[in-house]
């Protein structure tokens, strides 16, 4: 056996597995397509009765929850808008009901501050239209007497006057009738 290759231990085993396997994939074996469409038919009728029984129904009642909280959140909103607006409104009303009373205590009060200081001006005219009447009335007898005395200051004036310029002194009811005679 000069000629022929010596085996190599185990060779023979797997030629023997090779030779068990170098048949048709079983899947694609026709041998094989009755038990592979009955473990179909069965694993699909176990998996529609779960999906039909167990997770749908779950799924509904899981959307049929959402559902129902969605519409209660905007039932929620919608009242709680319109308490909102309720409140706005509530606001608006008294806010113009406060404006209008601080413009009608406004206005009362302008016209008592207006009442007082005509009141308070009119007091203080009539005291100044008093205090003028006593000046000019002072002035009038300060003027008189003033003007009495220009007389006797002229009669005066004129003696020292005649008697600077002429060197005599001239009688007292001489000047005095000079004065008169001059002032009328």
């Amino acid at each position: 056996m000069a000629g022929q290759a010596e085996p190599i231990p185990g060779q023979q085993v797997v030629d023997a597995h090779a030779a068990a396997h170098s048949a048709a994939f079983p899947p694609f074996d026709p041998t094989h397509f009755v038990s592979q469409l009955f473990w179909l038919a069965i694993s699909f009728i176990v998996f529609y009765w779960i999906m039909k029984n167990v997770a749908v129904p779950r799924i509904a009642g899981i959307l049929e929850d959402r559902r129902d909280r969605i519409a209660g959140d905007l039932a929620e909103a919608e009242r709680l808008k319109r308490e909102s607006d309720e409140a706005s409104a509530d606001y608006q009303k008294a806010l113009t009901d406060a404006r209008a009373r601080a413009r009608t205590i406004a206005g009362e009060t302008r016209d008592k501050l207006k009442a007082e200081t005509a009141a308070r001006r009119d007091t203080a005219e009539q005291g100044i239209a008093a205090k003028l009447e006593e000046a000019e009335a002072r002035i009038g007898q300060i003027k008189a007497q003033a003007l009495s005395q220009v007389g006797e200051i002229a009669s005066e004036t004129s003696a020292v006057l005649v008697e600077t310029l002429i060197g005599v002194t001239p009688s007292r009811a001489d000047v005095d009738q000079a004065v008169k005679t001059a002032m009328n």
